[in-house]
């Protein structure tokens, strides 16, 4: 399946041409780390010390050989002996103490991270999530941010201790014997070697790695919801989606063992070398033995203890810059999804209202689900209002390398339901118009009622209202204010929604309730339940208003859940309601339920209602008839009634029929 717009950006990484890693990365990196620095000064001296006493183990085996045991010295050997003794025990002690703050360092930063990438994602437009999977998002948050605390608190440290050890190793072993520490010395150049054939490949497979868990972490999303699991089931899918999931699965098996088998190339030639190194200086220091040359037993005892030591990190810090590559591709994954633009924002000097009357202006509207770079030669050059409508950046002129892609990227996906997509596409070349040109004016206190045929536009005009999207061309007003020019605490105060779709968090009915007002007290929370028929039914359940309601609340019916979320609405108390008034699924008496809570809620408040009853329409103030995106009549029930256009073609086959049975449902329930 085709997939544009952000989820395009977001795949970057799989790109070819990924820059390598640079200092601007891991200086970025290292800012997410500076709130511990104290923490990590700490561990830091903490490795110091325990790597300084790590040395002096194979120091005290010399002198037991040569002096201790030679010399027959009990009181020395008492003394060595609990020195390997201490040194063991302190080390372990101050290793709990560095492994404390070492979690601590990494567990911070992976909180800090995690909250960054959330806070970012939930100031992203409805466009992003539309096009980019869920799964996906999912894994940036859990695997990657993960793999970022491994390399603040894993790589970064072990980096140090190498460096630390092999520096205090090189020292002790040039005051033993200067002539082979430079022989073992000599063959540090080979270790180079497998990092340079084996890194940048390595690299490679883990950033493809990554990619393959997150497409497998999008298909359990997908199909382990309640939503995906009930059509699998519904089409008999289950053997299907079990054989994709087993493809991305071997994937992702096929990508871990090349990783593991690169690996045990890498550390087998390293071990190769090392084991080169340890031979020479073997035979050497054996031949400086039989000499007599000055150097004892005990000396190459400890030599070669120090010589483990020496390759040991060596081999580490050769495979340092691949480590830290490999473990830096995850704030890399991280910072794609940070650096996204956001694109419905507020402005620096961005108004608040405290009190809004409720007028609501469209002023020459018009909207496309693609971006306006899309379509360079179409139309004007854009305004300074247009222009900055991607939270005030200057959309004229690339953001970045992917600010640029995705300026020039296809359409975004359109709402559930696809409206607008019947709407006419540009005379000139382009973009598709899902509303062009619309204007018209609600008062407050009125009621305006949006009619047309499917994927006429209605959908995509309450989108705009709530700044769920931002016009393409020109501006909406609220009081006379530009929407752009406000808040969003202001409009999401001030704007209740109810949409076709209703969505409950899998909680009580409370929780659900209290998300449009957390501060509502009990009686608040009955009174908004008994104005949106709900009450009753809530109170019949065993545990009432703690009742849980299950994920997306399929424990509840269609017409509880709508209810349910009218009546969160009536908590919140807006000024300006935007209804989908669509209950074609719904049995008759609960559309009539419905219908009864929404009358309710609209009187006194400016409504925009997508109508699909002939009693709404009736009640309007003003009916606005879209089709083709285009805002083709407007007036009351009669006015478009006498002049047979496409208002009278709706009321003879949509409006007509269905009046008489609702009215009838609506008696029985008044009876």
């Amino acid at each position: 399946m085709h997939q544009g717009g952000w989820w395009t950006l977001i795949r970057y990484d799989e790109k070819q041409d990924r820059p390598a890693v640079s200092r601007a990365l891991i200086k970025r990196a290292f800012q997410y780390a500076r709130p511990y620095a104290g923490q990590i000064a700490g561990m830091l001296l903490l490795i110091l010390v325990t790597t300084l006493l790590g040395l002096a183990p194979p120091l005290l085996t010399r002198d037991l050989i040569d002096r201790a045991l030679p010399q027959r010295d009990f009181n020395r050997l008492a003394l060595l002996a609990l020195g390997m003794l201490a040194v063991p025990l302190i080390n372990g002690l101050l290793g709990v103490g560095q492994r404390y703050l070492g979690s601590a360092v990494g567990e911070g930063v992976i909180a800090d991270l995690r909250t960054a990438l959330f806070a970012h994602l939930h100031r992203m437009s409805l466009r992003f999530f539309t096009n980019t999977k869920t799964g996906e998002l999912i894994s940036r948050l859990n695997n990657d941010v993960i793999g970022a605390q491994r390399a603040v608190a894993g790589t970064i440290p072990d980096l140090f201790t190498n460096m630390v050890t092999l520096i205090s190793t090189l020292a002790i072993m040039l005051r033993l014997e200067w002539r082979l520490t430079l022989l073992a010395i000599a063959v540090l150049p080979l270790f180079m070697i497998p990092a340079r054939l084996l890194g940048r490949r390595l690299r490679a497979i883990v950033r493809e790695q990554m990619t393959l868990n997150a497409e497998m972490n999008a298909m359990m999303n997908e199909t382990l919801n309640v939503s995906g699991a009930l059509l699998v089931k519904l089409f008999g899918r289950s053997d299907t989606e079990v054989g994709r999931f087993y493809t991305r699965a071997q994937r992702v098996r096929e990508a871990g063992i090349r990783v593991s088998f690169m690996m045990r190339w890498f550390w087998l030639t390293v071990s190769l070398i090392s084991a080169i190194g340890t031979v020479v200086v073997f035979y050497v220091g054996g031949v400086l033995v039989l000499r007599g040359q000055g150097f004892t037993i005990g000396a190459i005892v400890a030599f070669t203890a120090y010589l483990g030591m020496l390759y040991g990190p060596l081999s580490a810090l050769t495979n340092a810059r691949m480590d830290l590559a490999t473990s830096l591709v995850s704030f890399e994954r991280v910072f794609e999804v940070l650096d996204l633009p956001i694109e419905i924002g507020e402005r620096p000097d961005a108004l608040r209202l405290e009190s809004v009357q409720g007028a609501v202006r469209f002023e020459d509207v018009s909207f496309s689900y693609e971006l306006e770079e899309d379509a360079a030669e179409a139309g004007p050059a854009l305004s300074e209002v247009e222009r900055f409508g991607w939270g005030g950046r200057d959309l004229s002129v690339p953001l970045s390398q992917e600010a640029g892609k995705l300026e020039r990227m296809g359409a975004a996906a359109r709402p559930g339901n696809g409206d607008g997509a019947g709407a006419e596409a540009s005379e000139d070349a382009g973009p598709r118009w899902a509303l062009r040109d619309i204007t018209f004016e609600v008062q407050p206190g009125q009621l305006a009622a949006l009619v047309g045929p499917s994927g006429a536009g209605k959908t995509t005009v309450t989108y705009l209202l709530p700044r769920l999207y931002d016009p393409t061309r020109g501006r909406i007003l609220m009081d006379g204010y530009d929407l752009r020019d406000l808040t969003l605490d202001t409009l999401s105060a001030q704007i209740g929604m109810v949409t076709q779709e209703t969505y409950l968090f899998n909680d009580t009915i409370r929780a659900n309730l209290l998300y449009a007002r957390p501060d509502a007290t009990d009686a608040e929370l009955e009174a908004a339940c008994r104005a949106a028929n709900i009450h009753q039914f809530i109170a019949g359940l065993p545990e009432g208003y703690d009742t849980v309601v299950g994920n997306r609340g399929y424990r509840l019916s269609g017409g509880e859940k709508q209810r349910v979320a009218i009546a969160r609405v009536i908590l919140k108390d807006p000024r300006i309601l935007v209804l989908d008034e669509a209950t074609s699924s719904l049995d008759s008496q609960s559309e009539a339920l419905i219908q009864q809570a929404l009358e309710r809620i609209m009187q006194g408040r400016t409504s925009l209602v997508i109508a699909h009853r002939l009693s709404t329409v009736l009640a309007a103030d003003v009916i606005l008839v879209i089709d083709q995106g285009r805002l083709v009549e407007r007036g009351t029930h009669a006015e478009l009634l006498a002049r047979g256009g496409l208002y009278a073609q709706l009321y003879e086959t949509q409006f007509r029929h269905a009046q008489g049975d609702a009215a009838a449902v609506g008696e029985s329930l008044d009876g």
